[in-house]
């Protein structure tokens, strides 16, 4: 009995099951820290490799370029294997040579004073048209002027010349007009006036009726002014009470013997009338007419 119950006693003993605690692995950091240092190292290398690069070959290779672009310096490339190997001698084309130097020089520094000169240029040569166009409307007057007198058989009575005032008409010849210290108008000078005012009616300039005298002495009146004025005057009568020219654009005045035509000796001739047609150009295109005027034979 006691055999058979220590027998199952030992045989019921169960055997204890070992069991192991599961470690954590404290040192995966150390694989990916190992793999960064390599690649630090790595490029460590490259940089320091990069930086060992030889300087005289460098140097050779600056001096070489420098010299094919047109320097003065020595090339290595003349007659001999450059540091590139394969690259012998070689030329450099003209414009390449243009356009290095200009890139060299810097962007070109403009004159300050060039834009200026530019636009005088353009406005000078804007007045001299204005000039042309106002001196051809001037002689336009003219000629309209003396084709009327020639249907009249008039044509040699008068003298046209433009300046920088507008067109004079000239009433000046001998003793056609007026006679020796008078003022009252000949047949021949109402005539006169008469044909060239139907023109002055159709413009829309102002008119000076200007009258001159000679350097003798006036029996008549006190002073060659008054003449002259008187002259002026009887003008302006006829071409306002005859010819119709408006009196608003039209006025008189007497230079005496101040202003001679020609030569204060010439008595005849500054014994005379100018009808002046003012230009209403701006000043800057007048003061050129007499230099258009000195060029064209038909106006003096």
């Amino acid at each position: 009995m006691s055999s058979g119950r220590g027998s199952g006693g030992h045989g019921g003993r169960r055997a204890k099951k070992h069991e192991e605690e599961e470690h954590e692995n404290h040192e995966r950091w150390a694989v990916s820290y190992a793999d960064m240092m390599t690649v630090l190292v790595g490029l460590f290398i490259v940089l320091y490799a990069m930086s060992n690069v030889d300087q005289v070959k460098y140097e050779q290779l600056r001096d070489s370029l420098a010299a094919g672009f047109g320097n003065g310096q020595p090339s290595i490339l003349e007659g001999n294997v450059g540091v590139l190997h394969g690259v012998e001698r070689f030329e450099i084309s003209p414009s390449l040579r243009e356009d290095v130097a200009a890139a060299q020089a810097g962007p070109a520094v403009e004159d300050p004073d060039a834009p200026e000169e530019a636009d005088t240029t353009a406005a000078d040569a804007r007045t001299m048209r204005l000039a042309e166009e106002e001196y051809g409307r001037l002689e336009g007057i003219a000629t309209q002027i003396a084709n009327a007198l020639d249907d009249e058989g008039l044509a040699d009575r008068v003298r046209f010349r433009i300046t920088e005032r507008g067109l004079f008409i000239g009433m000046v010849a001998d003793d056609v007009f007026f006679s020796a210290d008078a003022a009252r108008l000949t047949g021949t000078a109402e005539q006169v006036v008469d044909t060239i005012a139907p023109v002055l009616v159709g413009l829309d300039e102002e008119i000076s009726v200007e009258g001159h005298a000679n350097v003798l002495p006036s029996t008549r009146y006190p002073t060659n002014w008054e003449l002259s004025s008187d002259r002026a005057t009887q003008v302006l009568r006829r071409l306002v009470e005859t010819g119709r020219v408006p009196g608003e654009r039209i006025a008189a005045v007497g230079f005496g013997e101040s202003r001679p035509l020609d030569s204060a000796d010439d008595l005849e001739a500054n014994r005379r009338v100018d009808l002046v047609v003012l230009s209403d150009a701006p000043e800057t295109v007048r003061e050129l007419l007499p230099r258009i005027a000195a060029t064209d034979p038909g106006v003096t």
